[in-house]
């Protein structure tokens, strides 16, 4: 079917990733999920067809390829038949490498990213706690600076590739009680000394993926290993999530075009009451309104892999795509099972393994319940994000006590407009932090008569002007809405972040501009 998303080069790959699956993988689905283990020489198989690398810059082994390629290649990964080889093939790929990939020093590239594109090594994101669940601010993991190393010390559950990975991207918290402020990220090797697997968890699906339990007992990792600047781990966590909710609904859809496949073949050659159940119309209406529904949720994940590829911030639509895919994925496989009759509940039927499998997706990635509160907070917000190119706070925004003296020191801010916001500037410039610092910010605020601005920060002083002068060293873009709303204290700066109404093109270089000012007081 013809597509305004895909080329006959995509249709090339997808051919030749379904060739691969079918072939080299799916024959093999009941021994590996028997075996509760992925052959690790399929990786090397993987790499070696180009599989593995396919949105990385050729200098890293890479394809170097656009994001509708990697959404081919999730889709046909669930024609492996094993939503556990779908997990660790994308925790691989599209989720542990590529905070290593955006913001890590070329020597951990070196050491982690092309030796994951090659197959040699397999890697896991470990960020979830027993107590903590979505919420990454609250974990407990700490790591404590000690010299050249931090000393880690924590546990992780439901760690996909943690018991047989070599490595993890870890989330640790280098400043315990600051919140999202304090936490960064970490590559960490798993055969580490003080790194342990406390046990493999045992899994209602998705069996042939190792799942873990991970403790760190003083675990010395060196700060080289660090990945991005320090503090900085939940701000890249949130930029890499559309990506990995992408994963997760590409594979929803994926699975759900092969449970109708599956189902309806099977309609056409069991028999009942002397007809084909395919003449039964209470069942083939049942599967015409499920690939109804999947049409739609298939081109809503189409449509925010575009949004994500052209520069914009989908958020809405990613968690929109992540929830209907994978809500849907469920529905099909009871649905289906349901038309299998008994024999849908046997182990032998392959529809009692697309039932098991489409729980999960429904939890991993952030849960239905996560995707709808973003959701509607966007939507109660009245925000549209990722119309424009948009990502991170602005300034602290928030009244606070302080001594009269300083407060008499920050010029007030009487008519809070762009202009008087921007031009209060240079007065809230806290010069003992940004000693020693120049920087050049450009800010495009949509919707205002006074869209663009720069600010410069030089000799522990602040300067602005109207227009955009000179190369920056980060570019900010948002609504005015939003930025008067961060200014002024009433929008989490945080909480705008994550829901994509603020883009910056150097996060460690806004995070420095955050602390550089004195909120204003109201």
């Amino acid at each position: 079917m013809p597509s305004i998303y895909f080329t006959e080069e995509h249709d090339s790959f997808r051919a030749a990733v379904r060739r691969f699956v079918e072939e080299e993988v799916a024959p093999h689905a009941d021994e590996w999920e028997a075996a509760r283990a992925i052959p690790r020489d399929v990786f090397r198989r993987m790499a070696e067809l180009g599989f593995l690398g396919i949105c990385f810059p050729d200098a890293y082994g890479g394809a170097d390829a656009d994001i509708f390629f990697a959404i081919a290649f999730l889709e046909e990964l669930a024609r492996s038949r094993m939503g556990g080889f779908c997990a660790a093939v994308s925790v691989q790929e599209f989720m542990a490498t590529q905070h290593i990939f955006r913001q890590g020093s070329e020597e951990l590239k070196r050491r982690y990213l092309t030796p994951s594109i090659t197959g040699q090594l397999v890697g896991a994101l470990a960020i979830t706690e027993p107590d903590t669940g979505s919420d990454v601010a609250a974990i407990r993991t700490r790591a404590v600076r000690d010299g050249d190393v931090y000393v880690v010390s924590g546990a992780k559950t439901f760690i996909t590739n943690g018991a047989d990975g070599d490595f993890c991207t870890l989330a640790v918290k280098t400043l315990p009680d600051a919140g999202v402020e304090g936490v960064s990220l970490l590559a960490v090797d798993l055969k580490a000394p003080g790194v342990s697997v406390t046990r493999r968890l045992s899994k209602m699906g998705w069996h042939s993926s190792d799942t873990a339990e991970l403790l760190f007992e003083e675990a010395r990792v060196p700060v080289s290993q660090r990945i991005g600047e320090e503090n900085m781990g939940f701000y890249y966590l949130m930029e890499a999530f559309q990506l990995e909710r992408l994963a997760g609904a590409a594979i929803a859809v994926g699975s759900a075009v092969l449970c109708l496949e599956t189902t309806t073949a099977y309609l056409k050659t069991r028999q009942a009451f002397g007809k084909p159940l395919s003449r039964f119309q209470v069942l083939t209406h049942r599967l015409a309104g499920l690939a109804a529904e999947l049409e739609a949720a298939r081109q809503l994940t189409y449509q925010a892999a575009w949004l994500l590829q052209n520069g914009h911030d989908p958020v809405r639509e990613c968690s929109m795509a992540k929830l209907v895919a994978t809500e849907l994925g469920k529905r099909v496989s009871d649905d289906c099972l349901q038309c299998f009759g008994g024999y849908g509940f046997m182990e032998e039927y392959p529809i009692s393994r697309f039932y098991r499998d489409a729980r999960a997706a429904t939890i991993v990635a952030g849960t239905s319940e996560i995707m709808r509160e973003i959701i509607a907070r966007i939507m109660i917000e009245g925000e549209q994000p990722g119309r424009g190119r948009a990502s991170a706070g602005v300034s602290e925004g928030r009244s606070c006590p302080v001594e009269p003296a300083v407060r008499a020191a920050i010029p007030q801010v009487p008519e809070k407009t762009v202009e008087g916001l921007m031009r209060s500037l240079p007065g809230r410039i806290r010069s003992e932090k940004v000693a020693g610092w120049r920087a050049c910010f450009h800010f495009r605020l949509k919707d205002s008569d006074h869209p663009d601005w720069t600010v410069r920060i030089e000799e522990g002083m602040c300067a602005v002007e109207e227009g955009l002068q000179g190369s920056p060293d980060c570019l900010v873009q948002m609504k005015a809405e939003t930025f008067l709303g961060i200014e002024t204290g009433a929008t989490n700066p945080q909480v705008a972040f994550m829901m994509g109404k603020v883009k910056v093109s150097d996060v460690g270089q806004m995070m420095r501009y955050v602390k550089a000012f004195r909120p204003i007081f109201t």
